[in-house]
C-alpha cells in the first residue's frame, strides 16, 4: 500500500483550504442578510443561490473531467471571488437592490458548487486507500470550520462597528482576502495521475508519479458516461439530499422561518453553533470511517434521526438548550456528509468521477431550492417536521446500502468502478 507522503500533505492542505473558503463564501449571505434591507427576501435569495449551486456543481463538475482537477479548481475560485467582490462593491456603494443581490450571490454559489467535483476527485485519486476516507472527511470538514469562522467574524464586526454597512463590508472583504491566498496555493496543486491516465497522457502521469514518489495507478478503461452507475447515483443522491436539506434547514434557514422561537437576529449565532458541531463531528468519526463505509453511513443517519427528533422537541425551550441539541445534531450531519462524500468520490470511473460527484450534488441542490421556496409558507414547526422526515429517509437509504452496498474502505479505486 502507498504511504502518506509530502505530496499528500500538500494536496490535503490546499484542498482543505479550498473547503474552508467554500464554507466562508457559502455562509456570507446567511450571516449578513439580516443586517441589510433585503432580509424579507431571504427565502427568494437562498432559493436562487441553491439553483446556482446546482448549476455550478453540474457544469463545473463536467468541466473538471474535461480540463483536469487543478484547472477546474482555479476556474471555480475565479468565479466566486468575482461574485463576492460584486456584492461587496454594490453594497458599499448603496446600490445593492434585490436584482443585484440575487445575481451576485448566485455567482458566488455557482462557483462554490463547482468546487465539489474536482476537489473530491483530486483528493480521492491521490490519497492512499487506507487513509482515503479520513483525508476526504477531514478536508471537507474545513467547510464547517470556515462557515463557523465567518459567522463569528460577522458577529465581531457587528459588535465592533456601529454601522451595519461597515460590518457587512468587512465580512465580505475578509472572504476576498482569503480567496486571494487560496488562489496562490491552487497554482501549486498537483494534477491527478489517474486523470492523466484516463485522458491517455501516460507519459505525463508517469513523470508526475516519479516526481512525487507515488505509485503509478493502473489505468481504467476510459468511460465517457455514467451508464451502469445510475443505481449508485440514485442511492447517493437520495442520501445526500436528506443530509443537505437537514443541514441547511437547521444551520441556515430556520432562523428566517416564521415562528422560529429565537428570531432572525439569532442567525449568526445559529450558524456558528451548527457549524462548530459539524466541525467537531469529523474528528469523532475518524476511528470508524476507514474501517467500514457501510457502518459509518448507517450510524450517521440513525444518530441524525434521533437528535433531529430531540431538536424539534426542545424548540421554544431556553436558547442554551436548543443550541446545545443543535450542536449535537450537526455532529451527526457531518458524519452523514462525510459518509456520502467519501462514497461518491470512490464509486465511479476516473474519467467521469468529477461529473458523477457533480450530478449527485446537483440533484440534491435542485430539491433544496424547492424546499427553500416553501420557507415563508410552512413556518418553523413544519420545517422541524420536515427535518425529522428527511433524516428518516436518509436512514432508509443508509440501511439499504448497509445490506446491499459495496464496502469500499481500504480498497483501490480501480477495484470499485
Amino acid at each position: 500500500m502507498a504511504e502518506w507522503k509530502r505530496v499528500h500533505w500538500t494536496l490535503f492542505s490546499i484542498v482543505s483550504a479550498s473547503f474552508f473558503l467554500d464554507g466562508v463564501l457559502f455562509s456570507l449571505v446567511p450571516t449578513t442578510i439580516y443586517l441589510t434591507d433585503l432580509a424579507q427576501h431571504a427565502p427568494v435569495i437562498f432559493a436562487a443561490n441553491s439553483l446556482a449551486f446546482m448549476l455550478g456543481a453540474f457544469l463545473l463538475g463536467r468541466l473538471g473531467d474535461a480540463v483536469g482537477r487543478r484547472l477546474g479548481l482555479v476556474i471555480s475560485l475565479t468565479i466566486y471571488t468575482a461574485g463576492a467582490l460584486w456584492f461587496a462593491a454594490a453594497f458599499w456603494a448603496g446600490r445593492l437592490d434585490l436584482a443585484s443581490a440575487l445575481l451576485s450571490t448566485s455567482v458566488i454559489n455557482f462557483g462554490v458548487g463547482g468546487e465539489v467535483g474536482p476537489a473530491y476527485a483530486a483528493l480521492a485519486e491521490f490519497s492512499p486507500p487506507r487513509r482515503r476516507g479520513a483525508a476526504l472527511m477531514l478536508s471537507t470538514n474545513f467547510w464547517n470550520i470556515g462557515a463557523a469562522a465567518i459567522a463569528v467574524a460577522s458577529l465581531y464586526y457587528t459588535a465592533l462597528a456601529t454601522d451595519p454597512k461597515t460590518a457587512v463590508f468587512y465580512t465580505f472583504l475578509t472572504a476576498v482576502a482569503l480567496a486571494a491566498i487560496v488562489f496562490l496555493a491552487r497554482l501549486h496543486i498537483p494534477e491527478s495521475p489517474r486523470w492523466l491516465l484516463a485522458r491517455g497522457r501516460e507519459g505525463d502521469a508517469r513523470a508526475l508519479a516519479e516526481r512525487y514518489g507515488v505509485p503509478l495507478p493502473r489505468a481504467q478503461p476510459a468511460s465517457s458516461s455514467l451508464r451502469g452507475y445510475w443505481g449508485r447515483v440514485a442511492i447517493l443522491a437520495a442520501a445526500f439530499t436528506a443530509q443537505l436539506l437537514t443541514y441547511n434547514i437547521a444551520a441556515y434557514y430556520l432562523p428566517y422561518a416564521p415562528g422560529f422561537a429565537y428570531g432572525a437576529d439569532a442567525a449568526a449565532v445559529n450558524i456558528a453553533v451548527a457549524n462548530a458541531g459539524a466541525a467537531a463531528g469529523a474528528f469523532l468519526l475518524l476511528p470508524l470511517i476507514d474501517r467500514s463505509r457501510r457502518a459509518s453511513f448507517l450510524a450517521a443517519f440513525l444518530g441524525g434521526l434521533a437528535t433531529a427528533t430531540a431538536l424539534a422537541a426542545v424548540h421554544g425551550a431556553p436558547a442554551s438548550l436548543y443550541f446545545a441539541v443543535l450542536f449535537v445534531n450537526l455532529v451527526f450531519s457531518e458524519w452523514a456528509w462525510a459518509a456520502v462524500s467519501v462514497l461518491e468520490s470512490e464509486l465511479f470511473p476516473t474519467a467521469v468521477r468529477s461529473t458523477a460527484v457533480g450530478v449527485v450534488t446537483a440533484a440534491a441542490w435542485l430539491i433544496n431550492a424547492g424546499a427553500v421556496f416553501t420557507e415563508g409558507v410552512l413556518g418553523a414547526e413544519a420545517f422541524f417536521a420536515l427535518l425529522v422526515a428527511l433524516w428518516a429517509a436518509g436512514a432508509a437509504a443508509a440501511g439499504y446500502w448497509h445490506r446491499r452496498g459495496v464496502e469500499s474502505a481500504a480498497r483501490e479505486l480501480e477495484e470499485l468502478a
